[in-house]
């Protein structure tokens, strides 16, 4: 059975793992405390870019190096940002543990070199003008911006055109200096690992990070105006848009809230991708492309998404349609079959997942380092099957109730 180890090494960097003898494999990631929340004005998109600074290269690998190695393991390995986090991960085969946590861990000293930067400046771009020409053309960073405000959880991930042409190595290194200290890292492993090996490895290597300090102090955002590139207007215009993008906003529950569980579910019951009240009666009778919905959790907040994609002349009766579904489970709840239906869904693609330890990797990595909490499967199975009737009621009285702030993206 999978055993949970933790410790904290003495500069403050967290050890976690799921181990677990029976797997084939392994997965390891870094889990930093560096998101968009965690930016100033001059740094908006800095934990993004950083991101695709750490695969060019350090003191002891060439950004040719880096890559072919992770090649050569023959595993998995890749990196993301979101809000709250950025995270480095690999799954290798056991026997490959050593050569793993050397290659990740130096890739988390990078040189930060001028030149490797000015040339992923202009990649960052080409990412968020693509990103921006497709549908639904920045209307989700536009929700978040107009629920939470521009800045903190509304900030965007990838920064805006003209924070990444402001930006300079030497602030990409005071930032890495503030937010990749110790305190602010949490090492996940699961699957078939060695856990004292790796804690004794992992303290060797990470001795230094203590002395990382930033020369630079950012001065506090001016919350009276609004960061270069942004605006607030609730229509997104797309004048090549075929379609109509409708996307929904209100509050949802934190990923601490103990009504998490029922939210889940209960946005199954409505906007699931199959079997769901959207699907019947906006998606299979040809009403519209897209009409779904979902929470999205951070550490101490969160925001319920409604998602409708159709033409545009069928826009507002699909609007309508979506409220009167929602309106109706507000006012009578939803029935014991389609909660049992969604409760075997949501337990059955849990076991499946836990099946490969990557997949367990984030939910243990993300958990401790925002929560310093370990759940285990069965856990968390049982905060599945132990939601009620009476618990979606709640939820859906309590995240529904209130009229969403729309924002449309559409030619009209």
């Amino acid at each position: 059975m999978p055993e949970f180890k933790q410790t904290t090494l003495p500069n403050g960097l967290r050890i976690v793992a799921e181990t677990d003898p029976r797997s084939y494999s392994m997965s390891l990631g870094y889990f930093v405390r560096a998101g968009s929340r965690n930016e100033l004005d001059p740094q908006s998109g800095l934990s993004h870019f950083l991101e695709h600074m750490m695969f060019k290269g350090t003191q002891r690998r060439s950004a040719e190096d880096v890559n072919r190695e992770l090649d050569e393991l023959g595993g998995q390995s890749n990196a993301y940002t979101t809000e709250e986090q950025t995270v480095y991960y690999a799954t290798v085969l056991p026997k490959f543990q050593d050569r793993i946590v050397d290659l990740l861990t130096d890739m988390m000293s990078p040189v930060l070199d001028e030149q490797e930067f000015e040339t992923e400046r202009n990649v960052i771009l080409e990412e968020i003008a693509k990103y921006e020409d497709q549908p639904p053309f920045g209307g989700f960073e536009r929700a978040m911006e107009i629920h939470f405000s521009p800045r903190g959880i509304g900030r965007r991930v990838l920064g805006t055109s003209e924070s990444i042409k402001a930006m300079t190595a030497q602030r990409m290194r005071d930032y890495f200096n503030t937010r990749y200290r110790p305190e602010n890292i949490v090492l996940a492993a699961t699957g078939n690992v060695d856990f004292d090996g790796l804690v004794d490895e992992i303290q060797r290597r990470t001795n230094h990070w203590a002395e990382r300090t930033a020369s630079e102090t950012i001065p506090p955002d001016d919350t009276e105006s609004l960061p270069d590139g942004i605006e607030l207007s609730t229509r997104v215009p797309t004048p090549d848009a075929l379609q109509a993008y409708c996307i929904g906003i209100g509050a949802g529950p934190s990923s601490a809230c103990n009504q998490r569980h029922a939210a889940r579910l209960l946005a199954s019951i409505l906007g699931d991708e199959g079997g769901s009240r959207f699907f019947w009666d906006l998606i299979d009778t040809g009403r519209a492309e897209v009409a779904t919905c979902w929470p999205q959790e951070f550490s101490d907040d969160g925001a319920w998404f409604t998602y409708l994609v159709c033409v545009p002349e069928d826009l507002e009766s699909n609007r309508r349609f979506v409220r009167e579904i929602i309106d109706q489970v507000v006012q009578k709840g939803v029935s014991e079959d389609e909660l049992k239906q969604a409760v075997n869904k949501t337990t059955a693609g849990c076991i499946m997942q836990s099946e490969r330890p990557s997949n367990r990797l984030f939910s243990i990595g993300g958990r401790w380092l925002m929560h310093n909490e370990y759940i285990d499967l069965d856990q968390s199975l049982a905060n599945v099957r132990g939601v009620d009737q009476n618990a979606i009621a709640e939820a859906a009285k309590k995240y529904l109730l209130k009229e969403p702030t729309d924002i449309l993206a559409s030619a009209d």
